[in-house]
Order: structure tokens, then sequence, then C-alpha cells
């Protein structure tokens, strides 16, 4: 049995460097599991089937991260894919922490194009993060050009001239690892940049739909739960299972009618030709029998003057079960929790309004992007409740 390898995937230019080691990993000769530079590994020396690239752990957003077994066919898969949805093989830039599945993604797209990746350090200032991006985006040659960002990383970008330019000039802007706000993918639309929602995980080999719409090869269905629709997916680019973890593979992975189906934990909706996903099955507010999405919320406060950001999320509650709680990100410090509240008023059922709504300076967030629910019920849960 093939034993793992640990590869270090440098955020910035330096993980060009690590390309050869990650082209064999891919080819299946030397499989790795990526980190970040310096960071032991207790799976270094693991056994994995044959057939294995990466394991890469997922993103733990339903508790302890998992490490995820992806075959050499199915980051291939992906990859190709990809470059079908788009238009063909282009340069990738790469923004995104190398490590991660997106970042992984990128150089992995790089590497069946045969065109080495310009990269930037993801984890700099907004400003410095700007100038990296539109100088490496200014060097780039073509012929088709590529990136992949976080939600947080397109909004920084939308609010700089230079970076708004440099976004316009790309032939694909693939946006995931949490949900992308509408008004910010409009904003990005009018600004002339051509953003690609994508939804995925690790267990998929990354984003495998795309503006709701599965990339060749995939499968998408749902099925009824207590909490909603389940979202379940198939086809070549999924994971093998979990390394060392059966009883969690069996859970997650399942055969339905002699196809291989992965429950995603998500819930959502699906009419045979467009997937719209709603959120978490975990993270949904059930207060009082009424069933919130957080999305719902989110969407909401988004579209209050003055208000950048929102995250929403459920607090317990003696009488009700859940309240909801919610943070904002506001472009101004005027305005209180009330206001707010009252301003949410007409815009939402009364049971989904905040309980609890207090403006923070950023939200909390985990991985590349991804909102930190558990961070943020933690700071609501000490605040007086309306």
């Amino acid at each position: 049995m093939p034993q793992l390898t640990a590869l270090a995937l440098p955020d910035g230019p330096g993980v060009r460097a690590a390309l050869p080691d990650l082209a064999r990993a891919l080819s299946g000769e030397r499989p790795a599991v990526p980190l970040a530079p310096a960071a032991p590994s207790p799976l270094e020396g693991a056994e994995v089937p044959p057939g294995t690239a990466l394991v890469l752990s997922t993103s733990g957003s339903t508790g302890t991260p998992k490490p995820a077994v992806l075959p050499v066919a199915a980051l291939a898969a992906s990859a190709t894919a990809t470059h079908d949805r788009l238009g063909g093989p282009g340069r990738w830039l790469l923004a995104l922490p190398a490590h991660h599945v997106a970042g992984v993604q990128v150089l992995a797209r790089s590497l069946a194009a045969d065109l080495e990746p310009h990269a930037v350090a993801p984890t700099r200032g907004a400003e410095a993060f700007v100038r990296a991006f539109t100088t490496a985006e200014q060097a780039m040659p073509g012929p088709r050009r590529y990136t992949s960002l976080v939600p947080t990383q397109l909004a920084r970008l939308l609010r700089d001239a230079d970076g708004t330019a440099a976004l316009a000039r790309f032939d694909g802007v693939l946006v995931g690892g949490a949900a992308c706000p509408p008004g910010l993918v409009d904003a990005a639309a009018a600004a002339g940049a051509r953003v690609v929602r994508t939804y995925g995980m690790s267990e998929t080999s990354g984003g495998c739909v795309y503006d709701g719409v599965p990339l060749e090869g995939v499968r998408v269905r749902t099925e009824p739960g207590e909490r909603g629709d389940a979202v379940l997916l198939g086809g070549p680019m999924l994971a093998s299972g979990y390394l060392g973890m059966p009883q969690e593979s069996a859970r997650a992975f399942v055969d339905i009618d002699g196809q291989r189906w992965f429950r995603t934990g998500d819930l959502g909706t699906w009419d045979g030709t467009r997937l719209t996903v709603h959120g978490r099955a975990d993270d949904l507010v059930v207060t009082g029998g009424y069933k919130v999405a957080p999305a719902v919320v989110e969407d909401a406060a988004r579209g209050l003057p003055g208000v950048t950001d929102a995250l929403a999320v459920g607090l317990p509650d003696a009488e009700l079960g859940q309240v909801v709680g919610l943070l904002v990100v506001l472009e101004t410090s005027t305005g209180g929790s009330d206001d707010l509240r009252e301003a949410l008023r007409p815009h939402l059922p009364r049971y989904a309004l905040p309980a609890v709504v207090t403006a923070v300076g950023a939200l909390p967030l985990r991985g590349p992007g991804k909102p930190d629910r558990r961070a943020a019920a933690a700071l609501l849960e000490a605040l007086p409740r309306s």
C-alpha cells in the first residue's frame, strides 16, 4: 500500500517550488497530505489505497475536520470539467491558502493546463492584498486567465478602483468557500467581472456545481429530511472516503440504486437542472417550531442601508428552543441594535427577527473565508436580548 508523504504548500509565489512534488502526488506516484509550511501531520506515513493522490482535511463545518481521500481520477475529472465549463484551459492566479482544497485545485488546474500559476499571499491586510493581487494580475500572460476567491476577497477588490479593473480582465473569477451575497455578485457583474459562484467541498474535490448547474458528470439529488431537503452529490469527483474513519465514511458516502453518493449535510432545492443551497442543516434555527434559514436573515440584513455584511446563528432559549442572533458589519458606527432590528421588521416574519443584534468590525472567520458560526454564537450569547 502506498504511504502518505507531507507536502508543504506555502502561500504566495513560493508555492511554485512545490509544483513538481504536487505533480507527482496528482499522478499517484507519491500520494501526499498538503500542509501549511512547518505544520505537522499525524497522517504522514499512513497507508492509503492505490490510486490515491491527496488526503485533504475537511473544513470542520460539522465538528472535527476529517481526512478526505481524493483519488487521482477524481482530481483530474474536476480540473477537466472546470476548464470545460469556463471555456478552456488558462493561467491561474492563486490567492487562497495553497493547502486548502480550493487552493490545491488552482494548482492542479495549472498543472493540467501545463501553465505555471501566479500566486499572492491571501493573509495580508486588505490594502496589501489588493495591491499584490493587481500587481500579479498585470504580470500574467494569456491565453485565458482565471482566479479563485472567497467572498471577502471579492468585496475587498470591488472597493478599490484598481482591484475592480483587475477583476474585469479575468476570463473567470470563481467565488466559493462561503455563501456569496447576491448584492456582491451583482456589483461584480456591473463592474464587468465574470464571477462564477461555486459549490463543493473537500469530499467532492472542491467546487463541482457552478452557478447552480452541476459540472459535467456531476449528479445531484435531494432527499426529504427532518429539517428540509438534504443535498446529495455524486459523480467522478467524489473522495473514496475518510482515511482511517470507516464509520464516518459509511455514513457520508452511500450507495443508492447502484450509484455512489455523498451526503453533504446541506439543505437545498433541486429542480432537475439547477441547485439552490439554503445552508447547512446544522445551522438551521428552529425557534418556537418555526424553521429559519440563516441565509434569509443575512440577506435581509445586507439589504439594509449601511450594512456591508451579516452572520446569523441560532442561540439557545429556554422558552422557544432557539432564537436568532445576528452580527452585522456596518459602514459607519451610526445606529444601534434596536434600530437594526426595527429596520428588519418589514423584511422578515416575526419569528425570524433577531433577538440579539450587534455590530462588529469584521465577521469571525475560520479557514479560507468561511464564517465561524460557533465564535459568533459565543459572542452573541453574552449579550442581552430584545
